[in-house]
C-alpha cells in the first residue's frame, strides 16, 4: 500500500449528498477482478457514461478541469448503503488518495483506511465552501497534510481535522493489518516455538510425522 503524507492535487467537488457504494460502483461489477484495465471505468459508471459507452459531457468527472483529480469533495454521507469494499477500490484505481466529506458512510469510512485512502471528516460549511470555492476555479488544488492533519483551499484557507491515530499511523507507514501482523513475523515465529516447547502435549503432530 502506497504510504499517505502530504498531497497537492485537483480537487473534484460533488456536490449530490447520500451517495451510495452503488452508485460508486454499480452491482454487477463487484465480481470484476479489481487488476483488470477497465476496473477504473466502473467509477460511477452509470452516470458517467451512457448505455453504449461514450462519456456523458454534464458528468463532472468527463470535465477536463477534472480529468486527473487525485481528491474528492462530497457531500454528506458519501459511500453509504451497502458495505462493498469496491467503491474504494474503484476509487483508487482512478487515482484519488482522499475524501472529504462532512460525514461518510461508516464501513465506508473504514474501507478507505485499509486501501490506502485518507478519509476527512470536516464540518459541513467549511465543505460547502470548498465546494463552492473548485466550482468557481475548476481544476484548482488542494493540499492536504495528514502529519499536521491540515486541508488547504485554494485561496490559503486552512482545515483542520481529525483522525483515527491507529488509521493514520497505517496510513503513513503504507500498511494495513496484514502488513502489520506480517511486521510481527519473527515474534510469532518465537511465540510458536516456546508454545511448542512448554504444551508439546497440545500441539498436533505434523503430517507424516
Amino acid at each position: 500500500m502506497e504510504p499517505f503524507r502530504h498531497l497537492t492535487a485537483v480537487a473534484v467537488p460533488i456536490d449530490l449528498p447520500n451517495v451510495d457504494t452503488d452508485r460508486v460502483i454499480p452491482a454487477r461489477f463487484l465480481r470484476k477482478d479489481r487488476s483488470v484495465p477497465e476496473y477504473a471505468s466502473f467509477l460511477f459508471h452509470d452516470v458517467r457514461f451512457t448505455a453504449d459507452g461514450a462519456e456523458r459531457p454534464e458528468f463532472i468527472l468527463n470535465q477536463a478541469p477534472y480529468r486527473g483529480a487525485r481528491i474528492l469533495v462530497a457531500a454528506e454521507n458519501f459511500g453509504c448503503g451497502s458495505s462493498r469494499e469496491a467503491a474504494v477500490w474503484a476509487l483508487a484505481a482512478n487515482g484519488f488518495r482522499l475524501v472529504i466529506a462532512p460525514s461518510l458512510g461508516d464501513i465506508f469510512h473504514q474501507n478507505c483506511f485499509k486501501n490506502g485512502l485518507l478519509p476527512v471528516i470536516l464540518p459541513a460549511d467549511a465543505v460547502a465552501g470548498l465546494r463552492r470555492g473548485l466550482h468557481e476555479r475548476p481544476g484548482a488544488t488542494l493540499t492536504v497534510d495528514l502529519e499536521t492533519q491540515t486541508v488547504t483551499a485554494p485561496d490559503g484557507g486552512r482545515h483542520g481535522f481529525e483522525v483515527d491515530a491507529f488509521g493514520k499511523e497505517m496510513l503513513l507507514s503504507g500498511r494495513d493489518e496484514i502488513g502489520l501482523t506480517l511486521g510481527f513475523d519473527a515474534k510469532i515465529a518465537e511465540f510458536e516455538a516456546r508454545h511448542a516447547r512448554g504444551m508439546a502435549w497440545a500441539v498436533p503432530p505434523r503430517a507424516g510425522t
